[in-house]
């Protein structure tokens, strides 16, 4: 099984930090991004390559089972074990083990040493205390104190403690991210849209407790008889050409109320799921569910984590929460590809994005520090939800007043749910400069590429291209690099300008602009390139660059 380019630069990137530092790594893949596969093939790697024990650890079964097929797929000679209650496994003398940590957070003595601990979902590591992967990690660590922990996870912070990686942490630095924006753009992740909608809900006087908001107060919210025939109306309206419509609820009593409205005042064949659902029937609704039979499901507090249906082209949000890791674990139930659909619909009717901001742009609150200025608002006139920057929206051009803004009440929105959907701008290219560019502040920095493309009579765009750094940004050196040029990546600035100057590189033929409110520069966000030209060394390539205008002599090309 082939991983895809940022997968494969997530594994490298986690290598080059254990290799070169004496800390614990963390991955920040999204939802869908194809976490497991990066799990399976450091499994692999790690047994097959350095002779190491690993033992992947997650919190509910689908994840294990996930990560047994994945490991099965990559490494099909790999001798794996499970150890997990729930599945009825207790394996534990395998080079990789797979865990449920209910059932082994107590065992790391009975495992013996492990070389690599590998957290699936490691947001659920406790800041602090006695916490299931505190207590199995320190006693691991008492076996074999050389062990190291490698995180992944998709939502990088706690909803009362801000990051999870910091020095005094168990996982210290996040070794790789790649965002939302970027895999739908680039075509891994599908693309979403939102509706406008009419049902309101006031969460103003909910309490919060923990950071959460107080889960009877909200039900009850939620739950009252017009709110949710609107809102299933709304539903039922905007769902006529979707095929599978994933609901997520306040509660049980809410979810139930949501199915009977879908059935008795629609017609419409609705289930629901919940944590007490028998394990059984559960199965059975769920399997109905991604197989196509049943259009409709609600569920509360189950279908988030670990869930997978790729089918899913409808996610209605029926459940206010103040965690944005909920929030985009919610919305990304619909991030999967699938041939069936095109684009994703969000119904938010908990004013989700208005609290936290476009799912590709979230606000992360530090700890101690007030509600601050609001992410995302909502025009009052087209109700698309927008970036706080903007002054004027962008879909119908009402004038936001300027400073004091009116209070929103939550409803489904029809915009906003990606923080660009309405920034981009293509450009044709008609030259471009490369030079060596030093940081005037910082002058002890590592230099960089500048690359600026003129496009018409005056714009000129530019970015920077990192070669000299390391980790993330000299991985996207790399691919920016092999991208348009057949010759080996440059381990300097000064040569990758020497390279691009003798025309080694693709023309760049147009450049996409994206414009980010709240930002100060505008971002190079896509290209449109040519062929690529032949290698230096070759026959053809000598030829062709002595043939260009100011072109070199053979004795004249570098290296």
């Amino acid at each position: 099984m082939e991983l895809r380019p940022y997968q494969r630069d997530a594994v490298e990137a986690t290598y080059q930090h254990l290799r070169t530092r004496d800390d614990n790594p963390c991955i920040t893949l999204p939802t869908a991004a194809g976490k497991t596969l990066v799990i399976a093939t450091i499994c692999r790697d790690a047994v097959s390559l350095w002779n190491g024990r690993v033992i992947i650890v997650a919190h509910v079964k689908e994840l294990l089972e996930q990560s047994r097929d994945k490991l099965r797929a990559v490494a099909p000679d790999l001798p794996v074990g499970l150890y997990s209650a729930g599945l009825k496994r207790r394996d534990l003398s395998y080079p990789v083990t797979i865990a449920g940590i209910q059932s082994i957070y107590q065992r790391a003595c009975d495992l013996g040493p492990v070389d690599l601990i590998i957290v699936d979902e490691a947001h659920l590591i406790a800041p602090d205390g006695e916490g299931m992967y505190r207590q199995f990690i320190s006693e691991a660590t008492a076996v074999n104190p050389h062990v190291r922990i490698i995180g992944l996870t998709a939502t990088p912070f706690r909803l009362k403690t801000g990051m999870i990686c910091a020095p005094e942490n168990i996982l210290n630095e996040i070794c790789y991210e790649i965002g939302v924006r970027e895999l739908i753009v680039q075509g891994y992740l599908c693309p979403l849209r939102t509706k406008a909608g009419i049902a309101r809900a006031d969460v103003s006087n909910l309490h919060v407790r923990a950071g959460e908001f107080v889960a009877g107060e909200v039900e009850n919210v939620m739950d009252t008889d017009d709110l949710v025939q609107t809102a299933c109306a709304e539903i039922v309206e905007h769902t006529t050409d979707r095929r599978s419509v994933l609901i997520f609820t306040s509660g049980i009593r809410h979810g139930q109320h949501v199915v009977e409205v879908l059935r008795t005042r629609h017609g419409l064949e609705c289930d629901f799921v919940e944590g007490n659902t028998p394990t059984r029937e559960r199965d059975a609704i769920i399997d109905r569910f991604k197989a196509g039979e049943l259009k409709y499901l609600a569920n509360c507090n189950v279908l988030t984590t670990g869930f997978d249906a790729p089918a899913v082209d409808c996610v209605a949000l029926l459940r206010p929460t103040m965690s944005p890791g909920l929030f985009i674990q919610m919305v990304g139930r619909g991030f999967r590809l699938h041939p069936d659909k095109t684009d994703c619909l969000i119904l938010d009717f908990g004013g989700n994005i208005l609290r936290h901001g476009p799912v590709d742009d979230l606000r992360i609150k530090e700890p101690g520090k007030g509600d601050g200025e609001a992410p995302a608002k909502e025009c009052p006139q087209c109700h698309a939800v927008v970036h706080a920057a903007y002054s004027v929206c962008p879909e119908c051009g009402y004038e936001f007043p300027p400073p004091e803004r009116s209070k929103h009440e939550p409803q489904a929105t029809n915009a906003g749910i990606l923080s660009d959907q309405v920034t981009d701008t293509a450009y044709d290219v008609t030259d471009v400069w490369y030079e060596v560019y030093h940081k005037r502040s910082d002058p002890a920095a590592a230099p960089t590429m500048r690359v600026d493309y003129r496009c018409g009579f005056a714009a000129t765009f530019s970015e920077w291209v990192c070669f000299e750094h390391a980790g993330y940004a000299r991985k996207k050196a790399e691919q920016w690099w092999r991208q348009r040029s057949n010759e080996a990546v440059p381990d300097t600035v000064d040569e990758a300008v020497d390279l691009a100057r003798c025309g080694t590189l693709a023309p760049t033929l147009s450049i996409t602009i994206r414009r980010k409110p709240g930002t100060r520069y505008d971002e190079v966000a896509g290209h449109v390139l040519g062929p690529k030209p032949p290698r230096i060394d070759t026959d053809e390539g000598a030829a062709q660059y002595a043939a260009l205008p100011g072109g070199l002599s053979e004795s004249e090309v570098p290296f």
